[in-house]
């Protein structure tokens, strides 16, 4: 079994569809393995972003991303980061087909509901940033 991290992210929270994003990936046959909701700050952003920290959009993803309380979960399953993906669609939600999270219920670039872990690398550093007593 492979495991994932996710963040609900701060739109997916202030439209109340957390529970709906969770049930998609309950029904694709992921197990919730962890999940908490936290507040984000500069610093935990700065590392997970690091690789546009620099660049000068960044402002506005930290502002966005700390907006509001996000909760991140880890999800395990057969091909987890893969199928987590397809079922998220494009980033931009505004290319996203409908039938996918973010085709559905996301609305652009940014407030596109989920981050997903896009490797199992990835995943890894990611599941120890934002669930380090695991």
């Amino acid at each position: 079994m492979q495991e994932t991290l996710i963040i609900l992210k701060p739109d997916c929270m202030e439209k109340r569809l957390a529970g709906e994003v969770i049930t998609r990936f309950e029904k694709a046959g992921f197990e919730i393995v962890a999940a908490k909701v936290m507040q984000l700050d500069g610093p935990i952003l700065r590392e997970h972003y690091a690789h546009v920290a620099d660049l000068p959009f960044f402002p506005e993803i930290e502002a966005f991303m700390s907006s509001r309380p996000v909760m991140p979960m880890i999800l395990s399953g057969e091909n987890v980061i893969a199928k987590v993906r397809e079922l998220l669609g494009p980033t931009n939600s505004a290319e996203a087909p409908k039938g996918t999270i973010r085709g559905d219920l996301g609305t652009d670039m940014r407030c596109n509901v989920v981050h997903a872990s896009d490797s199992p690398e990835t995943a890894a550093a990611e599941k120890a940033r934002f669930f380090p007593e695991l």
